[in-house]
Formats: structure tokens, C-alpha cells, sequence
């Protein structure tokens, strides 16, 4: 095999992890069981790690399904891309992608063009679906410029939450990464459980570490208003917290769940005051906080900060869900922490 055909192998092995990226890419977008994009993601890995000439004979001889995680759907996806044969799988999803994106208004549009990157993101450490690294490249993909990585804190068990142990580990992945793919910043951080006392689930040393922390309530969403008020004021009163996440822990796709109940107005007071970004939460499941809500939160003069809560890299794409709903209220992008240079935005997060 000469030179020149060994770089036009490998281009077509790269051609067909890329394809079963973006097929990944595409259903998590598009909210597909999450089995189905793991499928994708899991034959990619293993057709990445091949010698391009045992692909190339496992395809001519119709073995690819020979290899670990390859079945018959993603075999036949390699197939095409090995024989530069359009995959009509991808096309049909592609199609439908470009479809999905033709709604968003100007103004939507706009902002979203200004959004530099996303602070609320999770990996397998915690409850997410792949590791630290296929977040940062879909991100970079994407054309952000930085992505925080904010698993669960400890308590939240049905997450898998991260001990101080494993948090401090996680950091030095990140602190690895960074020096891989600058200039872009991966952020540390955390998904900080909001307890019901109104304190933050994590050691306070460590807190002051990250760069950015999120606090959010997972626990009690039916306390009555006057504890719950108490409780969330608490939360953005410390010094610690950065951003309010999905502020009433509503579900309203899938099994649904009624907004908590707290008294708005004081909550979005005291971010105003503390510098606490209100999240506008993208997640289809959850278009957090609801519209009244987001009016009370912008007149009392908070700022945001426009997040996908993505726990798989395709959902890194449902920022345009939340610029729609920070459009419909003409909020000032300048008011969105998440269209600030990265340099402003750790000025404003760091303690």
C-alpha cells in the first residue's frame, strides 16, 4: 500500500468516526433514546481504534460487526463512508436538523450568535452519558469558547454525585485538558444541591476552587413558599454561588412536575443584589424559569446566564431554545453573562 493510499484510508476511517459522531450528535440533540446515540458513540470509539488496514479487509469482507460495539445499523453506516456512499440515515437526520433551526426569529437568532459558550454541563463522572472529553469537543465543534463542566454535588445519590475525592480528580482532568485545547477554557464547577437549610452541598475549600458554581434545588420541591423563599435566598446569599440553576424544578415534558413555589420576587432581589446570573435553563423538559417568572427575574434587574443542563454532547446544542425565551422578553444580551468574554466572566465567578 503506497503512502499516498494509507493517508486516503485513514481520511475515510476518520471519515466514518466523524460520520457516527454526528449521527450521536444529532439524536441526542433531538432528545432519541439515549441507548441509541450511546450505540453510535460506542462504535465510533472502537472504529477509531483500529488499524486502518484490518477496517478496510473487516469491510471488504463484510465482518464489520466482528468489532467490539459494531452492530448491523452502525457496521453499514462505516460500509458507505469506506465506500464514499452517502449514508441516508445521516441525511434523513441532518434534514431534520436543518429543519428544526429554520424557526428561531431574529432576535433569537441574534443573541444566539453572541453566546461564547455554556456554564451548566455533565459528564458520566456524574449522571451524564459520556466522558469530560467528548463534552469539550463537541463544545469546540460547536464554536464555544468555554464550557463548564458542573457535575452533581454528593447528595444527590440517584445522580451519582461527586465527592469532594472525586471532584478534586475531576479537576485535575480538566486542569489536563485545558493545557490540550487551548485557547478554549474547559471551566470547573459543579451542580451544587441548594440543602434544605439553604447551605451548599460541597466543602466550602473546595467550592472556592471552581470556577464557576450552580445551585440548584433537587430535593423538598414541595416545601411551602415561605421555607422554600427562605431557603433559596440563603443559597444565593452565599458568597460561593454563581449562577441560580432551574429555578422552580419544573418538568413539564415527559413525567411531569409543577414549578415549587417561592416567593419570586425576594429570590430575584437577593441574585440581584449578590450577583447571583439567573439560569434560563434550555433543557426541553424544563424551559426554566417559566415566562412570568423570567419577567419578574429581568425587572428586577438580574442577570443571566443562558445554559443547556446537557448531559450528553448533542444537547450542548438546545442553547437556542433559551435565547427564544430571553427574546420574547427583548432581555439585553449585555445582561447575559454567557456572551462574555471568558476573561469577564471568571472576573465576575472567581472568589
Amino acid at each position: 500500500m503506497s503512502g499516498l493510499s494509507r493517508r486516503g484510508a485513514a481520511q475515510q476511517q476518520a471519515d466514518a468516526v466523524a460520520a457516527l459522531r454526528r449521527i450521536a450528535f444529532l439524536l441526542e440533540r433531538a432528545q432519541a433514546s439515549r441507548y441509541r446515540a450511546e450505540a453510535f458513540r460506542g462504535a465510533a470509539r472502537s472504529i477509531e481504534r483500529q488499524d486502518e488496514q484490518r477496517l478496510a479487509a473487516l469491510a471488504a469482507s463484510g465482518s464489520l460487526t466482528d468489532l467490539p460495539s459494531v452492530g448491523a445499523r452502525t457496521a453499514d453506516v462505516v460500509a458507505h463512508v469506506l465506500r464514499d456512499q452517502p449514508v441516508e440515515y445521516l441525511d434523513e437526520l441532518e434534514q431534520q436538523y436543518a429543519s428544526a433551526g429554520a424557526s428561531l426569529d431574529a432576535g433569537a437568532a441574534a443573541l444566539r450568535e453572541r453566546l461564547r459558550g455554556d456554564l451548566h454541563s455533565h459528564t458520566e463522572a456524574s449522571d451524564g452519558a459520556t466522558p469530560i472529553q467528548e463534552m469539550v469537543l463537541a463544545a469546540l465543534e460547536l464554536g464555544h469558547e468555554y464550557l463548564a463542566i458542573t457535575d452533581h454535588s454528593p447528595r444527590l445519590t440517584v445522580a451519582n454525585g461527586l465527592s469532594a475525592a472525586r471532584l478534586r480528580a475531576q479537576l485535575d482532568q480538566v486542569a489536563a485538558l485545558n493545557r490540550a485545547v487551548g485557547p478554549f477554557r474547559v471551566l470547573s464547577g459543579i451542580e451544587c444541591d441548594i440543602l434544605e437549610d439553604g447551605g451548599l452541598d460541597q466543602d466550602p475549600d473546595l467550592l472556592d476552587e471552581l470556577d464557576v458554581v450552580v445551585a440548584s434545588v433537587h430535593s423538598k420541591l414541595r416545601m411551602e413558599s415561605g421555607p422554600m423563599t427562605r431557603r433559596m435566598i440563603a443559597a444565593v446569599s452565599n458568597p460561593r454561588t454563581d449562577v441560580l440553576g432551574h429555578c422552580t424544578g419544573r418538568q413539564v415534558a415527559g413525567k411531569s412536575r409543577p414549578p415549587s413555589e417561592f416567593d419570586a420576587r425576594a429570590v430575584f432581589d437577593a441574585c440581584a443584589e449578590h450577583g447571583v446570573a439567573v439560569e434560563i435553563n434550555c433543557r426541553p423538559d424544563r424551559l426554566d424559569p417559566p415566562h412570568e417568572l423570567l419577567a419578574i427575574a429581568i425587572d428586577a434587574g438580574c442577570d443571566f446566564s443562558i445554559d443547556t443542563d446537557a448531559h450528553a454532547p448533542g444537547q450542548l446544542d438546545w442553547l437556542a431554545a433559551g435565547c427564544a425565551r430571553a427574546a420574547q422578553h427583548d432581555l439585553d444580551p449585555a445582561r447575559v453573562i454567557t456572551t462574555w468574554p471568558v476573561e469577564d466572566l471568571l472576573a465576575r465567578t472567581h472568589r
